[in-house]
């Protein structure tokens, strides 16, 4: 009797007003936080390698290699926050063995593999193909295996064979652009299409969601950059530095735009939800809301990046600068996610009340499994940066 009391106090210390009680527990965690998190950083690093490959922007070459490989280890990764959710995560499978037209789950299935096996395996695999037998005739054991195994065992680097795997990348590349606005874009798509929820219900969430991917991306990729750079003791090129900057104060601004268009439309328009809206944005999500998302991970990052495109202080000033914006633009775009996806699972489809999300530390829900999938990519790419070094890949490309 006790013990039931007690699970009773625990479940009515979360609601505020009137809750259904389907509604108590919320059903997508930190986990399907984390999902469109990654996808995001996805399209948003693969977008920065197109900027060099297809727009040639030259400068921005010594980031080109670190943001593929980076796409593609968060890429093996992107659908895993899915499944660790997943009730019985070994049946995922069936969602592409058993397609569904109208199931836009089914879609993104198509998509990422799409994505995945075609657009980013294929980049990298035409981009390295000539290293990659290089390397595998300079190797020796397991690495030599490795890259024999990785060129298919192909040994023609003749000026014309390098031509041609560098004409057919470039025809990857260029389908890959629209197809990593899908990718993250359908995302956003799933959460608009939901007109029973008010807080998600709006044509712009799939464009603010690609702008915010590719601000994510960018960002990401700038700061893994500088910490590779510093490891492995090269001077950083802070003319590539600036410029990538300048791309994310463009974008970080379109971003701000369109969430603050999204917002001026919702108060314009004042429909029966807007009352338990701003009441949920100025209780539940006020931190993480203005002070997490708006303040710290956008206001503070555009007027910086702002700034430091009128006035230049010296290298080692902006090379902190320039390693503390994109953690600040990372937590802000996180946080963007979690009020998304958790703050539109608070207040209850009567208006009238609201509930608290909370999870533990451990478990298929927690937080060390959240973790856990934001690390894992990094091993990856770890892993990556060891077998195909994009620095020893300019310098032979440079022979």
């Amino acid at each position: 009797m006790e013990d039931h009391l007690q699970n009773l106090y625990e479940v009515l210390s979360k609601v505020e007003g009137y809750v259904y009680p389907n509604e108590i527990e919320l059903n997508w965690s930190i986990l399907i936080v984390l999902y469109p998190y990654i996808t995001g950083l996805v399209a948003g690093a693969f977008i920065l390698a197109s900027l060099e490959r297809i727009f040639k922007i030259k400068v921005l070459k010594p980031t080109y290699g670190i943001a593929l490989l980076t796409a593609f280890s968060f890429m093996l990764v992107a659908t895993m926050p899915l499944v660790s959710h997943l009730g019985k995560p070994l049946r995922a499978y069936e969602i592409m063995i058993t397609p569904h037209s109208s199931s836009a789950m089914a879609i993104f299935g198509f998509v990422y593999l799409w994505y995945l096996m075609v657009v980013l395996f294929l980049e990298i695999w035409f981009d390295y193909r000539r290293d990659m037998v290089i390397w595998g005739n300079e190797s020796t054991g397991v690495k030599r295996f490795l890259y024999k195994l990785l060129s298919l065992w192909t040994t023609d680097i003749s000026p014309k064979a390098v031509a041609l795997d560098d004409r057919i990348g470039y025809i990857v590349t260029v389908i890959g652009i629209p197809s990593a606005f899908l990718l993250h874009g359908y995302v956003g798509f799933i959460f608009g299409s939901i007109k029973a929820n008010p807080w998600w219900s709006t044509v712009l969430m799939p464009v603010i969601f690609l702008f915010s991917a590719m601000v994510s991306g960018i960002a990401l990729v700038m700061l893994i950059y500088i910490v590779l750079t510093k490891v492995r003791k090269q001077l950083i090129d802070m003319e590539c530095l600036d410029t990538i900057a300048k791309y994310l104060l463009y974008i970080l601004l379109i971003d701000f735009a369109l969430e603050g268009l999204d917002q001026i439309h919702r108060i314009y328009v004042a429909e029966e939800s807007f009352e338990a809206l701003h009441k949920l944005v100025f209780g539940k999500l006020f931190y993480t809301l203005f002070i997490y998302q708006m303040l710290i991970g956008t206001v503070i990052p555009l007027l910086t990046l702002g700034t430091l495109q009128f006035y230049k202080p010296k290298a080692q000033i902006r090379k902190l600068i320039y390693t503390i914006l994109p953690l600040l633009v990372l937590a802000g775009i996180f946080f963007m996610r979690w009020n998304v996806v958790i703050g539109g699972q608070l207040f209850s489809k009567s208006f009238y009340g609201y509930t608290t999300f909370k999870t533990g530390l451990i478990g298929t829900e927690g937080y060390l499994m959240a973790a856990a999938w934001l690390i894992i990519p990094f091993l990856i790419l770890s892993f990556l940066l060891w077998l195909l070094p994009p620095w020893k890949k300019i310098e032979t490309s440079h022979e």
